[in-house]
């Protein structure tokens, strides 16, 4: 099922004017605060009405110059960043909330299946004032996939958590992602967590969507860098080979091979590993006598030149497009250009146990 959205719509000072499609899997709105994240969301909900343009899921017009389909006949869950549970009512109550929203011929998740993918069997007695919020935001996913839901939408459901709750939450979005066939329309700025969740990605600038795509294609282009250069980097998909006794595992990305610090996943597992731009160096000859694990070879793709002393440069590595963050004189001293064949440097700490996360499949 693939969302359609082309709509316009003023908003104060502020014009939104996006087109774009949501695939099936997770599509993510990427952007910096501001730039009309939650706006699109709120408008594909129905809690707001364009101006003008069209919104469709499937075959359903939810919008268009003749129509209108109010917030509660859209099939949406819908997560906030706060869990918006009733704090009168037990974890159990809340969950059974979700389905008084369903049409009786809707086809439900199980609730078993909702329950035991979330790991909230434990909480079912318990009220939201004696939960986490990890697991207050666990119950939320929760009840919005029990009211069955055709889209869900999510708007920046991890912002009021700290890295420890995100750690305890991200596994989640990756089974709901994974494992039910409901596609999710999810906002974000956090660069790390789209690499790490995004099957899709549309970058949003002052309203306008700069770029929208296959997520390794997104985070690796060069031109379009919304949270400025410094966050650039890339998503390469790995697939677990062993795990080494000095306390190492080894990727294959494609031909490439990686040596991250141990992580907790079973050989032929492939798991995603966002690596950012500044992370990353490029040299012209295999480098000998230097400390770093991760050197793969490479090929130049593209090179963008910024307005200062920066450059990013583009580079193939075993079938992943990776970003480098140099120097223009870099660029210059190297004679870097398209085709080029290079070596990638990559640090062991750009492929650390938090940026590693389950593809889907």
């Amino acid at each position: 099922m693939i969302l359609s959205v082309d709509i316009r719509q003023r908003l104060g000072d502020f014009t939104l004017d996006v087109t774009f499609e949501a695939p099936k899997g997770v599509t993510v709105l990427f952007g910096r605060s501001g730039s009309g994240k939650t706006s699109v969301i709120n408008a594909v909900a129905g809690l707001t009405r364009p101006d003008a343009g069209r919104i469709a899921l499937g075959d359903t017009v939810l919008q268009d110059d003749r129509t209108w389909v109010p917030p509660h006949a859209r099939r949406m869950g819908y997560v906030f960043q706060d869990a918006r549970l009733f704090p009168h009512l037990t974890v159990a109550r809340n969950l059974a909330y979700g389905r008084r929203f369903a049409p009786r011929n809707a086809s439900l998740p199980d609730m078993d299946q909702v329950i035991d993918m979330l790991g909230i069997e434990p909480l079912l007695d318990r009220r939201p004032t004696a939960l986490s919020g990890g697991e207050k935001s666990r119950v939320s996913i929760g009840r919005a996939l029990l009211s069955g839901p055709r889209l869900l939408l999510a708007d920046e459901p991890l912002a009021a958590l700290d890295e420890d709750r995100k750690a305890e939450i991200l596994p989640y979005f990756e089974r709901l992602r994974d494992e039910l066939d409901v596609p999710v329309l999810y906002v974000s700025h956090s660069a790390a967590e789209v690499a790490r969740l995004a099957t899709t990605i549309v970058v949003l600038d002052k309203g306008r969507v700069l770029r929208a795509g296959p997520s390794g294609e997104v985070l690796a282009d060069p031109n379009v860098t919304p949270l400025g250069a410094g966050a650039a980097g890339a998503m390469i998909e790995a697939r677990v080979v062993a795990h080494h006794p000095d306390g190492y595992t080894e990727l294959a990305a494609g031909t490439a091979r990686l040596f991250p610090p141990a992580v907790p996943c079973d050989p032929g597992q492939t798991l995603r590993v966002h690596v950012e731009a500044q992370d990353v160096m490029i040299a012209t000859e295999k480098p000998a006598g230097i400390s770093a694990l991760n050197v793969i070879p490479a090929v130049v793709r593209d090179i963008r030149m910024g307005d200062g002393p920066g450059a990013l440069v583009q580079i193939e590595a075993g079938g992943n497009l990776i970003l480098s963050r140099v120097t223009r004189r870099s660029v210059e001293a190297l004679a870097l250009t398209p085709g080029q064949q290079v070596f990638a440097v990559l640090k062991a700490v750009s492929v650390a146990r938090q940026q590693l996360g389950k593809t889907q499949g």
